[in-house]
């Protein structure tokens, strides 16, 4: 179908926009990751060097690049496993046919979706204060000794996973809510017929019947937990000893604080392509 001149002036602001804010963006950051570029050349662009491929050759000699790498991914492959699960969880709830207020819940459960993540970061961070915060003081009441949560290296990771978890299952959840009521009723009705009870129904009914749904959700959350970096900005630092330095942190560091903003393009375009790549295999693992 060929576009008429009527519509090329209908998407053109879009185009427009997308061009300004992304595509040269973009392409501009490649380029970069080819070359030098830091705080000298910003004051005198004579002093920009084309170095080619060597800030990929210094990621795979960095070993805080490897550590950040780790991070992301134990990050990612705990984090959104646990986001999904939880998000399917207060779905079925939610959606349940004996739920009262259903709308009342589904919109408080939400509420930590649309809240500023900053300051949700600061919150939690208080929560997890190894003298006045909540949880230790829940663990005192259980005669458990106090943690330091952001302060331990084995701790600090599995702390920002559940605060993550807690803050952005509601998006996921809303998205299930819709794929439920999207499966028809004479399903589970023909289902309670042959004898299944709700294990098998949920299992052989809700589960087949929400497979795109689940695609969209664990692509959604498997992109949004790779770039992780306000929770640990906020809270850790990408602390201690590097235990939640991420590569979204690492690129910040980088890019905004030593100005090394080559090489910080370079750690954006592999994150880029682990990312693509991620994606690319989920999609093809959901094709029948």
């Amino acid at each position: 179908m060929r576009l008429g001149q009527p519509g090329l002036w209908f998407i053109a602001p879009a185009l427009l926009l997308l061009t300004v804010f992304f595509l040269l963006p973009v392409t501009a950051a490649l380029l970069l990751s080819f070359t030098d570029f830091d705080i000298y050349a910003l004051g005198d662009p004579s002093t920009l060097r084309w170095i080619g491929l060597d800030n990929y050759r210094r990621l795979l000699a960095d070993s805080q690049f490897w550590t950040a790498l780790a991070n992301t991914c134990y990050f990612v492959l705990v984090g959104g496993p646990l986001s999904v699960a939880a998000s399917l969880a207060a779905a079925l709830l939610v959606n349940h046919r004996l739920a009262r207020w259903r709308g009342l819940f589904r919109s408080a459960l939400f509420v930590p979706v649309v809240t500023t993540l900053v300051a949700v970061a600061v919150v939690w961070r208080y929560l997890y204060h190894p003298r006045f915060g909540v949880f230790n003081h829940m663990l005192a009441l259980a005669g458990i000794g106090p943690v330091d949560w952001l302060g331990d290296p084995r701790w600090a990771m599995p702390s920002i996973i559940l605060m993550a978890v807690w803050k952005n299952f509601g998006f996921n959840m809303i998205v299930f809510v819709a794929g439920l009521q999207a499966v028809p009723r004479r399903l589970y009705e023909a289902a309670a017929i042959d004898g299944a009870g709700a294990r098998r129904q949920f299992l052989h009914v809700t589960l087949p019947a929400l497979a795109p749904t689940f695609v969209f959700v664990t692509v959604i959350t498997m992109i949004g937990h790779f770039q992780l970096f306000a929770e640990p900005y906020v809270m850790t630092q990408g602390g201690p000893a590097n235990s939640t330095l991420s590569l979204g942190l690492l690129m910040f560091r980088e890019g905004f604080r030593w100005w090394n903003v080559g090489y910080a393009s370079a750690i954006a375009f592999v994150l880029f392509a682990l990312i693509a790549a991620a994606s690319w295999l989920q999609l093809r693992l959901r094709q029948p």
